[in-house]
């Protein structure tokens, strides 16, 4: 049995482009790509916060270093520039991978430089 399990997570990335003339794709740092385990060409979601809106497209690498999350083509309808916006990948486990199963959660500043990372989500109660 394999399960599809969250492997990459840039949480709290702000958008810095939105190019409707494109077609289509997020271009994200490569820096920010090899930091998450992310490939360029592999399937990502998209969480908007501001919007609420979620959506399906590929990673390309962006400028190394630049900061940059460039939601391109059709998607640019669903992200505007100053858009707060989580970004995931997911993969499928086998149950052997799982026992030594760990994602990688980026999490970023405004500026989308990285404030910290993990490899588990704290949890937090209602108060």
């Amino acid at each position: 049995m394999q399960s599809i399990m969250l492997k990459a997570k840039l949480h709290k990335a702000t958008v810095t482009h939105a190019v409707l003339d494109y077609e289509g794709s997020c271009a994200i740092d490569g820096q920010l790509l090899d930091m998450a385990g992310i490939r360029e060409y592999e399937q990502i979601q998209i969480y908007n916060i501001t919007t609420g809106d979620r959506f399906t497209t590929y990673a390309i690498r962006g400028e190394e270093g630049s900061r940059m999350i460039s939601v391109n083509g059709a998607a640019a309808h669903k992200a505007s520039v100053g858009d707060t916006v989580i970004i995931c990948a997911y993969a499928n486990y086998t149950e052997e991978e799982l026992a030594n199963f760990k994602p990688r959660m980026i999490y970023m500043n405004e500026d989308n430089s990285v404030s910290h990372n993990s490899n588990a989500i704290p949890v937090q109660l209602a108060s």
